[in-house]
């Protein structure tokens, strides 16, 4: 068997015999999760959200992106706008690409007596094309959206929400323990709000699918977590009768172990993602494509690096508020101290808090029946013992 302290980083990363004290640098982690949560919930608090137009209700245009004289920018249609109605609207994006392109301009309710002008300018200014391939005034639609239909939807995902959680918090508390219940529940929450705090700090659109998209994300979330939690349990049965190990390293062990797996399963997750993304935006301009694929990217790179930098050190922290943890790992330092006093090395077996490895009254009972036991006899020397006589 090949020696891991022989073998390179990666190999030993590959192999999951790494030796990455994750579980030690706990603190340090907890820091930097602290940190980006009080950033997130600021921006929350104090900039909020940048609403769509399906929360918020207004008046939305749409209009081909090809005109009598070439293409139609954004800037131009924002331009026809800022004359008519005398501000800027809230959002002109370009969708779809060839010859399904088109401009979308969305902003606050407009009157038909705004509305009836703006179209007209539109076309005079820009000569947006038909179907037929010549400029159409028909080719520019206006629609009025509602903010309740938004709001909807939100109510029921928050819903979907909390039955989720609930709902996995009973599995996990059942199928695993309720310590590790409660650490994944950190995770999971820790994950929504970096996201929500992302779209925040950075003002992007919130819309209906970009609400979905976070419903979407949450079990991922817990997948690596649940890996995880599945190898920290495999590594801690019966631990409390040895003194191999702490919890801490068990649960160390597992990360190790889990790491490269976990890593290659969110990139595979994470580029059809990136796929989704780069055909939202490029291909057919911002839409619901990508902004599914958005939240959901930013999600999963937050999931993964929960479940594996502070998912695992919680549930080490909540054990360890168990005195009986508490009491093993102590034993573990004890017969590691023990071993470095007499010079030698902790590579023996598991030993339970009864066995004698340093001597001990049973370790004296085996010397004195050693002691009193016959001496061997001498290579050919004659038996001295009386010997019966065989009776005929």
């Amino acid at each position: 068997m090949t020696n891991p302290e022989s073998m390179s980083g990666w190999t030993r990363l590959t192999t999951g015999t790494a030796n990455v004290d994750i579980i030690g640098r706990r603190k340090t982690w907890y820091i930097g999760f602290g940190v980006l949560i009080a950033i997130c919930l600021l921006s929350l608090v104090f900039r909020g959200f940048n609403l769509g137009i399906d929360f918020t209700g207004g008046s939305q245009i749409q209009m081909p992106a090809t005109g009598a004289n070439g293409a139609i920018s954004t800037q131009q249609v924002d331009r026809v706008y800022e004359s008519v109605i005398g501000s800027a609207p809230e959002v002109t994006q370009s969708v779809g690409s060839g010859d399904a392109a088109s401009i979308v301009l969305q902003s606050e309710p407009l009157t038909s007596e705004q509305l009836v002008p703006l179209r007209e300018a539109l076309f005079t200014q820009l000569q947006p094309l038909g179907a037929d391939g010549t400029p159409s005034a028909a080719s520019i639609s206006d629609s009025q959206v509602s903010g309740t239909w938004g709001g909807e939807v939100t109510t029921q995902a928050l819903i979907a929400l909390a039955v989720f959680i609930v709902l996995v918090t009973l599995f996990l508390a059942f199928y695993f323990e309720r310590a590790m219940a409660a650490a994944a529940l950190v995770a999971l929450i820790n994950d929504i709000v970096v996201t929500a705090g992302v779209y925040s700090i950075i003002g992007l659109e919130v819309t209906p699918a970009t609400v979905i998209g976070l419903l979407t994300i949450l079990g991922f979330s817990l997948y690596d977590t649940v890996v995880v939690f599945d190898k920290v349990r495999e590594n801690s049965r019966g631990l409390l009768k040895l003194t191999r190990r702490t919890y801490a390293e068990a649960a160390n062990l597992a990360l190790n172990q889990t790491l490269m797996r976990s890593m290659n399963t969110s990139l595979i997750a994470i580029l059809p993602v990136l796929g989704l993304l780069v055909i939202g935006v490029g291909l057919l301009g911002v839409g619901t494509l990508a902004d599914l694929a958005l939240v959901q990217l930013v999600g999963m790179i937050s999931g993964v690096v929960s479940s594996l930098l502070l998912a695992t050190p919680v549930l080490v922290d909540i054990k360890l508020r168990d005195k009986r943890v508490r009491d093993q790992a102590a034993r573990v330092e004890a017969r590691r101290a023990r071993a470095a006093g007499r010079g030698g090395t902790d590579s023996g077996p598991d030993t339970g808090p009864d066995s004698d490895v340093d001597g001990g009254p049973a370790t004296d009972t085996l010397a004195a029946v050693s002691s009193s036991a016959p001496a061997a006899p001498r290579p050919g020397a004659r038996p001295t013992g009386k010997t019966g006589r065989r009776r005929g």
